[in-house]
């Protein structure tokens, strides 16, 4: 902790650093920067006077601040992940940093953090902190952890299955997300903020382009426009492989361990007692590629925990299939993964047509309008909404293909299984057991009433706490909710 600290604080600082070593050039002083420096270390150094953890038999204490005491207290029966991180410097001196989850949303600054412990009591200080998952022993009865107890070990469970590994040909599916964008976006928002255009506008090249032809521009700019690509797709392959370099899915019965990482190595242990499902999500470049990502359904965790990033489509159901089988004690998983979805009938498809090409019906109204008036509409506006039209009947197409529900009844002790699925350009496979589902909604716009279909809403404590089955007719709804939870809500007298 004496050299993590001063070294994470400096580079947390670096912009305060600068400003100071620009004002101590101006004065012609550079002891300013120094002292900034220095107080910046002495504040870190106080970290490692001022902060003690303590494990007990039934919790886990925390107390740091130095001006400001703080601390923190977590029973050990409600902790329900483990997240093991650690960067270059960490892994360089055999540290790590241990992070608990509540299920809580918290500040940043309440987060349960142990901060630079060593590396060799982790294993066994994450499998005493989730103890209880095993069913055995109360953890009030569990033995406290100190440095002398806490030796590396296997986890009680029994050994582990490894039920996905990453491979390197998966960075092809990297540019098909808008990672690259999201990365890319701020450093281009960044330079035409500070002038850049301006000064790319008025350089004397663009102005001799300029004076040329309409094609030389047009030239540019799809140049300038494979170049974004290009930059985008590169920027979105260096985050995944620095994310999800060497992942790991291990299943020992009880907890489900994902370890990944390139330069910063992550472990995330999650209890499988509150895994209440899984989501396929198929954004619409991935689904052209045939693949997908896994995320869990989960109590107490993210709200989006990911399980595999983008991968090939088989890998994904493999893994589902896996998950949910020997988490739920062999439940119909593979029915999970390949059962066809009841389409929504004549009313969902006429209305996913009309919601794509009302807007361009009513501008075309407007236009008209405008027309008749006397008032001038560019040609370039009318070409624009006769190029749109075939793009808005794809979009209605796929959103209809895409939308539809199932229901796996409960059998030979296993719990029914709701399965949904919506969307285009993010579409959405929700697979939600029974035992998850804690109410429902059924709810109508006005134009929804008129077309006789309603929007049925799953609410859940884990993952995304409300899963929509949208424009099922209204006779249906209540049919599916009585075969997901059998008198929960019972059908309406009269319906």
């Amino acid at each position: 902790m004496l050299l993590v600290h001063p070294v994470t604080e400096l580079i947390r600082f670096i912009p305060v650093l600068i400003a100071t070593l620009v004002a101590g050039a101006r004065a012609d002083n550079p002891l300013w920067s120094l002292t900034v420096v220095a107080v910046i270390v002495a504040i870190a150094l106080t970290r490692w006077f001022t902060t003690t953890y303590r494990i007990t038999g039934d919790r886990v204490e925390l107390r740091t601040g130095l001006i400001q005491r703080k601390r923190l207290s977590v029973p050990r029966n409600r902790v329900r992940s483990v997240d093991v991180e650690a960067d270059l410097l960490h892994r360089a001196l055999g540290l790590a940093v241990l992070s608990i989850g509540t299920g809580q949303h918290v500040d940043k600054r309440e987060q349960f953090k142990l901060d630079s412990l060593d590396a060799k009591l982790v294993p066994q200080l994450r499998t005493a902190l989730l103890a209880h998952t095993r069913g055995g022993a109360e953890t009030a009865d569990a033995p406290a952890i100190t440095p002398e107890t806490a030796t590396p070990g296997t986890t009680p469970n029994g050994p582990a299955v490894e039920i996905a590994r990453w491979q390197p040909d998966w960075v092809r599916y990297a540019p098909l997300s808008l990672t690259g964008f999201a990365i890319v976006a701020p450093v281009v928002g960044l330079a035409f903020q500070y002038g850049f255009a301006q000064i790319f506008l008025k350089s004397g090249t663009v102005q001799d382009v300029g004076h040329r032809s309409a094609g030389v521009i047009a030239g540019v700019m799809a140049l300038l426009v494979v170049l974004l690509v290009v930059v985008v797709s590169v920027a979105a392959c260096a985050r995944y492989l620095m994310t999800w370099f060497g992942l790991q899915v291990l299943d020992d019965g009880k907890t489900l361990t994902i370890r990944h990482g390139l330069f910063t190595t992550r472990q995330t242990t999650l209890d499988l007692a509150r895994l209440r499902g899984a989501t396929v999500n198929e954004p619409l470049l991935l689904r052209l590629a045939r693949a997908a990502e896994l995320e869990a359904i989960m109590t107490g965790t993210s709200p989006r925990q990911k399980i595999l990033p983008q991968a090939p489509r088989t890998a994904v159901h493999a893994t589902l299939a896996h998950l949910l089988g020997t988490a739920r004690a062999q439940p119909p998983a593979p029915a999970l993964v390949t059962v066809p979805l009841r389409p929504h009938g004549p009313a969902a498809h006429r209305r996913r047509y009309t919601r794509a090409l009302g807007p361009l019906a009513a501008a075309e109204v407007v236009m008209l309008a405008i027309s008749l008036a006397g008032g001038q509409i560019p040609t370039w506006v009318w070409v624009v909404l006769v190029v749109a039209v075939p793009f808005a009947v794809a979009l209605a197409w796929d959103r209809y293909r895409g939308l539809g529900h199932a229901v796996l009844p409960a059998a030979d002790g296993n719990p029914a299984w709701l399965i949904t699925r919506s969307g285009c350009l993010d579409r959405d496979r929700d697979c939600l057991e029974a035992p998850g589902v804690i109410g429902w909604t059924v709810r109508q716009t006005f134009f929804q009433r008129r077309a006789g279909v309603a929007t049925v809403v799953a609410a859940s404590a884990a993952g995304k706490k409300r899963y929509h089955v949208i424009d099922l007719p209204l006779a249906q709804a209540w049919e599916l909710i009585e075969a997901v939870t059998p008198g929960q809500l019972g059908v309406p007298a009269g319906r």
